[in-house]
């Protein structure tokens, strides 16, 4: 444990307890980020198979990439929720639960009682959390929704990838805007009900979430006439703001914010203070809109230099840059190193994973970052803190209800 970090058992979040019945990636995102700061997540899961993602990839020792990053620090019990027997004992987790985080199919919650009207009255106290496609009313209330098909709905991918070809961002972000969103709605539920004693339903919607994040483009094109074009690795609407190539065939991305920026470069990089009086470049405006030019003078002065020394000549004039790095070159990052931000995780099996911290750092604390757990783990200890005896947890068993 790091120096002036606070006992696991007084991590901000120890004490409460959250039921999800979750999978893929947004919600199992939420989860385990309120996992990390001490919650105890029990994950429901299906006997057998359990989480889909489970079986996304077998990169990491055997297990997914995707459920690795998602699932550390989890207690993971299986439940037939077909069975009577199953939907009993989710019900006594629930009565013993702060939160129950949920993205079932569209429709399957309602349709099983675990709608937050029908929660309410069951279990008063207890904040219940949607995460959906496409929001849990309005005309596409019924629809699956996954990562690809959000970010083609909200106009992502048409921003996305060169002038040539649109293309997908690289990571799930749909899912993890609306698992951000979730973790933050239900630390809003949990402190209105600690202040005020309400209770309050938390939802999220993948599209509702990208759409926040798609909010500047929205205010260009609704105002401007003229979405954003796609540029690649340069910026739509800053200039320069981009990628270039070194004499040692290696990309330098450097980036403008402003005028005593633009100044700076112009002098110190260019050779050249006269072109901030060029009307061409005199603005941010202007040079957006004489982009061709602006990249054809930065193009020149880089090729003749190798990367280092660019990135050097950068850095002393005071120009933010960086080179573009592969996902080898990030693992490999001295930030990364020099900060301690890699921690061992247990994997199911014995092995175990390389984990980066989680990025918030609060102050004498240490976020947990125990195992991955293996499908149902847990399930004969939670059956037993529930009060169910071996005979019964093995009937059950025999059942095909855990």
């Amino acid at each position: 444990m790091a120096e002036n970090a606070a006992p696991a058992d007084e991590l901000p979040l120890s004490g409460i307890t959250v039921v999800s019945i979750e999978q893929a990636v947004a919600a199992p995102f939420a989860t385990r980020q309120l996992a990390d700061l001490g919650a105890r997540v029990i994950k429901v899961e299906r006997p057998g198979g359990g989480d889909f993602a489970r079986r996304y990839d077998t990169t990491v020792h055997g297990q997914s990439s995707y459920f690795v990053w998602l699932n550390r620090s989890k207690e993971s019990v299986t439940l037939d929720l077909k069975s009577d027997q199953g939907r009993e004992v989710l019900e006594q987790l629930l009565a013993q639960a702060d939160v129950f985080v949920q993205n079932l199919a569209p429709g399957a919650a309602a349709r099983m009682g675990l709608g937050a009207d029908d929660l309410a009255k069951r279990f008063p106290s207890l904040i219940p959390c949607s995460v959906t496609g496409y929001g849990s009313s309005g005309p596409w209330a019924d629809r699956k929704a996954y990562d690809l098909l959000v970010q083609c709905q909200t106009g992502l991918v048409s921003l996305t990838g060169s002038a040539q070809e649109a293309a997908r961002v690289g990571v799930s972000v749909a899912d993890i805007a609306a698992g951000m969103y979730a973790y933050s709605g239900v630390l809003t539920a949990l402190f209105a009900r600690a202040t005020r004693g309400s209770v309050r339903a938390v939802e999220v919607s993948l599209f509702e979430a990208l759409a926040e994040w798609m909010s500047q483009p929205a205010y260009y094109t609704a105002y401007s006439g003229a979405q954003p074009p796609r540029a690649g690795t340069r910026h739509a609407t800053i200039a320069p703001y981009g990628t270039y190539t070194a004499a040692d065939g290696k990309d330098v991305l450097l980036s403008v914010q402003n005028e005593r920026e633009w100044a700076a470069l112009c002098g110190g990089f260019l050779g050249d203070p006269g072109l901030t009086e060029d009307p061409r470049f005199a603005t941010g405006s202007a040079r957006v809109r004489h982009r061709e030019e602006v990249d054809a003078l930065l193009a020149e002065r880089i090729a003749a230099s190798d990367s280092g020394e660019v990135m050097k000549l950068l850095d002393t004039i005071g120009i933010a840059n960086a080179p573009v790095n592969d996902v080898k070159q990030f693992l490999e990052h001295p930030v990364l190193a020099g900060r301690d931000r890699w921690r061992e995780v247990p994997l199911p099996g014995g092995e175990t994973v390389t984990a980066l911290l989680p990025p918030v750092d609060l102050a004498g604390t240490t976020p947990r970052m125990e195992a991955v757990p293996a499908v149902g783990e847990h399930t004969e200890h939670i059956l037993t803190q529930l009060g169910y005896t071996p005979e019964r947890i093995g009937a059950l068993r025999a059942d095909g209800a855990i």
